[in-house]
């Protein structure tokens, strides 16, 4: 799936991903390939990005998360 994290100031990740764990206001949850359409806010903390064997994480403030069509567009702060 095609992943976008967008900041206020720049894209800071932008390519295809295996798994997306995001920090949502309600606890964490994980986004996988063919996930249903999809709109959540996020709370402060971690969005953990897999790719193959290959992990990286991101630190977040808050912002917002929209899943559609195995496009996950991430606006954080």
């Amino acid at each position: 799936m095609n992943l976008e994290i967008i900041t206020p100031d720049k894209t800071i990740f932008k390519g295809e991903v295996d798994l997306v764990q995001l920090p949502g206001i309600d606890g964490s949850f994980e986004i996988l390939n063919n996930h249903a359409p999809l709109i959540s806010a996020l709370s402060e903390g971690i969005v953990k990005i897999r790719k193959g064997k290959t992990e990286d994480f991101f630190e977040v403030k808050s912002g917002v998360v929209e899943v559609l069509d195995n496009k996950v567009l991430v606006l954080a702060e």
